[in-house]
């Protein structure tokens, strides 16, 4: 038997965030489609389980309740990179909202971004890892659902190859995780409430 060679797939077509953008804002991309940007391709995001849902929007009221002046705990709101637009569950952000009217906020704005993690643990661990490092973006949380534990990544190294956060710590229930803005620790927040 004689294997057939398969033809060669052709390559996707990337985007840029710009043209991400336009797609968006002439409506042939709307909040229907469900996907993100990530390095410059369409990614269809999980459906979310109740689980998932509930715990990004708890997050986001405790983190409300424990952020200085200055900062903000923004729900599923896209974050804009230089080759991707994620939109993580939940990301503290400096500023006023009204700022964001006509933009989502950048690396320099963000000080903490959250992943609430169930069926997407490996993505969320590896590429979405790589993306925040590379941004430079401070700490990056991974509420870990089946293993009931919250993953904080600290030291973003933008220039390894690939990028990668160069410290990861791993809180359980019965812990609480410090949230860390401009290097200070500015609460301490029970991993119990964290988790669904």
């Amino acid at each position: 038997m004689t294997a057939t060679a398969l033809p060669s797939r052709p390559s996707p077509f990337r985007l840029s965030v710009e043209q991400y953008h336009a797609l968006v804002r002439e409506g042939i991309l709307t909040t229907e489609d469900r996907c993100e940007l990530i390095d410059g391709l369409l990614v269809a995001k999980a459906i979310q389980s109740p689980p998932h849902a509930n715990a990004g929007t708890c997050l986001s009221y405790d983190l409300h309740d424990a952020l200085p002046a200055g900062w903000r705990a923004r729900c599923r709101g896209p974050i804009t990179l230089a080759t991707s637009e994620p939109e993580p569950d939940v990301t503290v952000i400096r500023g006023d909202l009204w700022a964001f009217d006509d933009r989502h906020p950048g690396p320099a704005e963000v000080g903490v971004v959250i992943e609430v993690s169930d069926e997407e643990l490996d993505f969320d661990r590896t590429v979405k890892g790589r993306l925040y490092a590379e941004a430079g973006i401070p700490e990056y949380w991974i509420v870990n659902i089946e293993e009931r534990i919250v993953e904080v990544y600290t030291s973003p190294n933008p220039t390894a190859d690939p990028p990668a956060y160069a410290t990861r710590t791993d809180y359980a229930v019965g812990q609480s995780v410090a949230l860390v803005l401009d290097g200070t620790a500015v609460a301490q927040l029970p991993v119990a409430d964290l988790l669904p």
